[in-house]
């Protein structure tokens, strides 16, 4: 069982009941000039991990967070569960400080690597999480029931993990996340595994979270997963905020017009709208054509790392192994 989920749900004690009103402003998430040394053994600092984050994540989105390895994503997920202290700056979850835990009853949490017990079959493994959450037995058994029919293993529920596939074993991963009915769900490379049915599927049950009034914070490195998911992204560099707002502003290219038309002639198609209209077509639309996610990201990227002085982490795991955490 990961480290971090057994954190989150052993400090939720009594599951309280879900409520929409979570904050007046409808915040779920909020970072106050984040920031995250990480220190060697001698207090020195080694690495600057995350410099002043300023985010919010609003009640009722999907909100992508996103960053090649070593940018703070991980590191931000962690202050946020709480299970790290900021080096200055604050986190607000519910309108609480992360490091309340009375916050985490509401929270579920996906990470990346699930270390779940192999011998545990998918309803022995969600009821035992029910129990960390103090869940009597008839609700564990409805929660569970609903649960692995949601993630589509009715067929495999009394197999042990050790026989499934890794996709399989992120759908289980999945389920425990949403054990406790939460309002606030973080998911770390929830595709991981999957195939493209799978990865389809994955990304419906995103969706539908957020149509259930969920908020979804979503870290990944499947940009075409974030573009068709996610409702706001932040890029994160060498921890630092790059770029923030919607998906489909920030992939809109604002100098080009393109128009979109059925039934033209070549000639007809090099024609302004009226001419278009004047020779039969149908224009569909005139608007501002897209790039892509992977275009953004690596753009904002390369131009970080063109910039005088800026500097490489090979990932977020060795400045956590080379800072002693």
């Amino acid at each position: 069982m990961d480290t971090d989920a057994t954190a989150v749900a052993e400090s939720a004690g009594q599951p309280a009941p879900n409520s929409s009103a979570d904050t007046d402003s409808g915040v779920v998430i909020e970072t106050r000039n984040l920031s995250k040394i990480y220190r060697d053994f001698w207090g020195r600092k080694k690495v600057h991990a995350l410099k002043s984050l300023d985010i919010e994540v609003r009640r009722g989105e999907i909100f992508g967070l996103l960053g090649p390895n070593g940018s703070g994503k991980s590191t931000t997920i962690k202050l946020i569960l709480g299970l790290l202290f900021p080096t200055s700056g604050r986190v607000l979850v519910f309108d609480k400080d992360a490091t309340e835990t009375s916050k985490n009853e509401r929270i579920g949490y996906l990470p990346e690597e699930s270390y779940l017990y192999k011998f545990l079959t998918a309803e022995e493994t969600l009821d035992f999480y029910g129990r960390l959450f103090n869940m009597s037995g008839a609700q564990r058994k409805k929660r569970v029931e609903e649960l692995i029919k949601l993630v589509g293993l009715q067929g495999a529920k009394h197999r042990q993990l050790r026989e499934y596939s890794k996709g399989m074993t992120r759908r289980v991963g999945l389920a425990q996340a949403l054990i406790n009915d939460p309002d606030l769900i973080l998911l770390d490379e929830p595709t991981t595994g999957l195939d493209p049915i799978g990865t389809r599927e994955m990304k419906d049950l995103i969706l539908a979270l957020r149509d259930q009034g969920k908020t979804v914070l979503l870290c990944s490195h499947q940009l075409a997963d974030v573009q068709d998911v996610c409702d706001r992204v932040a890029i994160l560099h060498q921890g630092e905020l790059k770029e923030l707002g919607r998906v489909t502003d920030l992939l809109k290219v604002q100098d080009i017009t393109e128009v979109h038309a059925r039934g033209l002639s070549d000639a007809a198609k090099s024609e302004i709208a009226d001419v278009i209209k004047r020779h039969g077509g149908t224009v569909e639309s005139i608007d501002n054509p897209t790039a892509t996610m992977e275009d953004l990201f690596l753009n904002i990227v390369r131009e970080s790392e063109s910039r005088p002085g800026a500097r490489r982490v090979t990932s977020e795991s060795d400045v956590t192994e080379e800072a002693g955490q």
